[in-house]
């Protein structure tokens, strides 16, 4: 006989006993939502469009420099509006005769950094403020409620508007901008699943067994909202980089000769007869990009329900 037998205490009364099985049982969800993401066809090809094209981005200015030998920025006037697989243009030359190529290349740089720097400063944002309404309520969530209600009631484009009235928008401005205006949805959300997971048995059994505040939150509520972070980001990148492209579009996006995907398109409009594929292959880049993002999206927060793994 064990002496946890002996002196009649069962195993699941050890006071270490609800965390290990809480543990376990975390661990299993996520071996089971791994094995269900790799199952995902649909979402380990838009995973692998996303993980090449955050590659062949960042290392877009060696592409540029070293392999292809072009800078992006230099016109030729003779080779304007030449077409695709013409003269060394393998998709071809815009209106001033630059590479499309290697400005799609500069351009995805730019419009990926935005999505992913933006979201993932505006979800740190919301996730930090999130778990700290959801899981103290009381005067910290009645402020943060007033915070988020204040800035709601502002329409998000009319403060972009504002913003680029006084200062001509760069990548870095952009992230900043976007990034202090788009984090309340997510506190919303985060608040939301704070106040459901506080009220689960095991975070009350830590609450009555002395488990501090930062504890609690970083051990019990925080792992349980990974897979909807992650599914925010996803799903903020996608949002980001529609946005950027909206904004050129008003002329209030990242201003040339910083080339994204949004400002080429926006700027090709006008020579829609002379060269179609000034317009074409920003609207595929765009479309494809935002299009695996929501795909991969959607296959996490499948992967991480409980109700389709049964």
């Amino acid at each position: 006989m064990t002496k946890l037998k002996r002196t009649g205490i069962s195993r699941l009364d050890h006071p270490e006993a609800p965390q290990q099985a809480q543990q376990l049982v975390g661990k299993s969800l996520s071996q089971k939502a791994l094995r269900t993401l790799r199952r995902d066809r649909m979402t380990m090809i838009a995973l692998g469009y996303i993980f090449v094209l955050t590659v062949v981005s960042l290392l877009a200015p060696f592409i540029t420099d070293s392999i292809m030998r072009i800078d992006p920025n230099e016109p030729v006037p003779a080779d304007k509006f030449t077409p695709p697989l013409t003269n060394g243009y393998i998709l071809g030359a815009d209106d001033i005769g630059r590479d499309q190529l290697a400005r799609l290349l500069h351009a995805g740089g730019v419009s990926m950094g935005i999505g992913f720097f933006g979201a993932f400063f505006s979800l740190s944002i919301g996730l930090v403020l999130g778990m700290a309404a959801g899981y103290f309520g009381g005067i910290v969530d009645d402020i943060l409620n007033w915070l988020v209600t204040t800035l709601d009631s502002i329409p998000s484009l009319f403060l972009l508007i504002m913003v680029a009235a006084l200062f001509s928008f760069n990548a870095q401005s952009l992230v900043l901008t976007v990034t202090l205006i788009s984090w309340t949805g997510t506190l919303r959300l985060i608040r939301g699943q704070t106040f459901s997971i506080r009220a689960k048995d095991y975070v009350i059994a830590a609450q009555a067994m002395g488990a501090s505040s930062r504890r609690i939150l970083f051990q019990h509520i925080l792992p349980n909202l990974v897979s909807i972070t992650v599914v925010q980001l996803a799903l903020g990148i996608a949002a980001l980089i529609l946005a950027e492209s909206g904004l050129s579009y008003l002329g209030l996006g990242v201003q040339p000769p910083q080339a994204t995907w949004g400002n080429m398109l926006t700027k090709s409009l006008q020579f829609f007869r002379h060269g179609p594929h000034l317009i074409i292959f920003p609207i595929m880049m765009i479309s494809a990009t935002v299009l695996c993002f929501y795909i991969v999206g959607d296959g996490i927060r499948d992967a991480f329900d409980p109700t389709l793994q049964q």
